[in-house]
């Protein structure tokens, strides 16, 4: 490795796995509260679960907001991190839709299917991190 090569390897600053899904999971939060998403949760899933390293549960009152909520998450983290969902199902019902980031996934849902499924019990052994203490 040459001297030049050397220098720019340890002046690149690594970027901790950790840290980006909790920049991820941040942004997610801001997104939905921006379209007025209510009862954000954040689940730190990773500990229990290899699916992902966090869920994020946001509530929208009605199936248009749903769907704003989940194009506001898109939009934002496509513009500040330069990612695409891996994959989003629920668009076309609007009750409840599901977005695969990988290192995140995000659940909007209207309030019946919160109450219903109940995935903050379901994964109540995870640790609940407060929006906006990241």
């Amino acid at each position: 490795m040459t001297e030049l090569s050397n220098q720019q390897t340890l002046s690149t600053p690594m970027i901790n796995i950790d840290d980006r899904s909790d920049r991820m999971a941040q942004l997610i939060a801001e997104a939905a509260d921006e379209r007025k998403g209510s009862d954000i949760v954040l689940l730190k899933v990773g500990e229990v679960t290899v699916l992902a390293d966090y869920f994020v549960m946001v509530t929208g009152y009605s199936k248009v907001q749903v769907r704003a909520i989940a194009r506001s998450i898109e939009d934002k983290l496509e513009e500040t991190l330069n990612l695409r969902p891996i994959r989003s199902e629920g668009f076309a019902d609007g009750s409840w839709i599901v977005e695969d980031y990988g290192d995140v996934i995000v659940h909007i849902m209207m309030p019946q299917e919160r109450e219903y499924y109940g995935l903050e019990s379901f994964w109540g052994h995870a640790a609940q991190v407060p929006f906006g203490e990241l």
